[in-house]
């Protein structure tokens, strides 16, 4: 390793910075000051001594054409998740980012990129977390490849995502939409609240995964509705997506009735078709079943989803634990679990009441006295 000075045809002082590979091929680096050349030249001989030397020649590829190397490689991604993926990349990630070499991504790049598209306004905070997560997710493997020495993606909390507060339905609300709907859905939303089930488990759901006698639902596949209009059935996404889930019993009746009258026939048949046969469509069932159900009942920009809210934070205030609440809803961390032991409104003024009646329950009789002149006489 040498550094090499010179001056350029406008009379600049520059410092190259000339060195081998292990192969023997040489390479250079050119800087402005003298500093920075030394500070490289030294980076790279303990990189050398340590073995964490990556070739230049490595990073030398588009983030682009890794990305799509990257994507490729990954065929248990399920469907829904490549099309995530490729539309996070084609509309916010690769416009920008796309024709940079890896090698020159740096930590200042990726924070440009990613404060343009919180002050854009568009996409959405979820949006621009989930980027974000994909991005370093995508540099994190060519760390791995030994592509590039180290993931510029260490921005402090950027890949965090902080939804708003979802509303959560009342068990009258849960009711009213119950009986908005033709009987065909009624269980379904029943099911929906009490079970936590989301709306393409539900829609999945065949007569061998319900068990009337022993009141459990079996979660061991899933609906989803690809963009191209397709639908497929596939596992859950986790392990812990695969649950038995206790029904409470007032729901049992309930169920008995919709596997009469709507399921499909066989073990396999469909507990929740749709009324044309097969799975339901999701944009089909919103805009026919469940805007219509809540328009009829006057509740606003409540979601479907939103009966799995209802359901959890219920769940929670009965007292149970985060990692019942895991087991239930089918999450492999307890973050989802914690935000449904929050205190809703409606059970804090329930304490509130207990407190009001403990306390005047034990309240002592309380006599007030008032000294009238010298004679110790009072008044009652």
């Amino acid at each position: 390793m040498s550094i090499h000075v010179r001056t350029t045809a406008s009379g600049t002082t520059v410092y190259d910075v000339r060195l081998r590979t292990p192969d023997g091929r040489l390479y250079k680096r050119t800087f402005r000051t003298r500093k920075e050349a030394d500070t490289f030249q030294a980076r790279e001989k303990a990189d050398r001594s340590r073995g964490g030397w990556v070739d230049p020649r490595a990073g030398r590829v588009e983030l682009a054409q890794y990305a799509a190397r990257w994507l490729a490689q990954r065929p248990a991604l399920r469907p829904r998740t490549v099309e995530l993926y490729e539309s996070l990349l084609r509309r916010h990630i690769l416009p920008e980012l796309g024709g940079i070499e890896l090698s020159a991504l740096t930590t200042a790049t990726v924070r440009a990129w990613h404060a343009r598209l919180l002050l854009g306004g568009r996409p959405g905070l979820s949006t621009v977390a989930k980027c974000y997560r994909l991005l370093r997710t995508i540099l994190s493997t060519a760390v791995e490849d030994e592509l590039i020495v180290k993931n510029p993606c260490i921005l402090k909390g950027a890949g965090v995502e902080r939804p708003q507060e979802r509303p959560v339905a009342t068990l009258a609300q849960v009711h009213a939409l119950g009986e908005a709907v033709e009987p065909r859905w009624r269980a379904m939303i029943l099911l929906a609240t009490f079970t936590g089930l989301r709306l393409g488990e539900l829609a999945g759901l065949t007569r061998r995964r319900v068990d009337l006698l022993h009141g459990t639902v079996n979660v061991a596949q899933q609906v989803q509705e690809l963009s191209d209009g397709s639908r497929v059935v596939v596992p859950p996404k986790t392990e812990a997506g695969r649950r038995t889930v206790a029904i409470p019993p007032h729901l049992l009746a309930d169920l008995e009735a919709h596997l009469a009258a709507w399921a499909e026939p066989g073990p396999d048949g469909l507990l929740f078709p749709a009324p044309e046969g097969g799975p339901i469509r999701r944009s089909n069932f919103t805009r026919r079943v469940w805007q219509p159900a809540c328009q009829a009942v006057e509740i606003e920009g409540l979601r479907f989803h939103d009966l799995r809210h209802t359901g959890n934070t219920l769940a929670a205030a009965t007292g149970a634990s985060t990692r019942e609440l895991m087991a239930r809803m089918g999450h492999a961390s307890p973050r989802a679990a914690l935000i449904y032991q929050h205190a809703t409104a409606d059970r804090d003024a329930a304490i509130a009441k207990a407190l009001s009646d403990l306390a005047t329950a034990q309240k002592p009789a309380v006599v007030l006295r008032l000294d009238v002149g010298d004679h110790g006489d009072s008044v009652p």
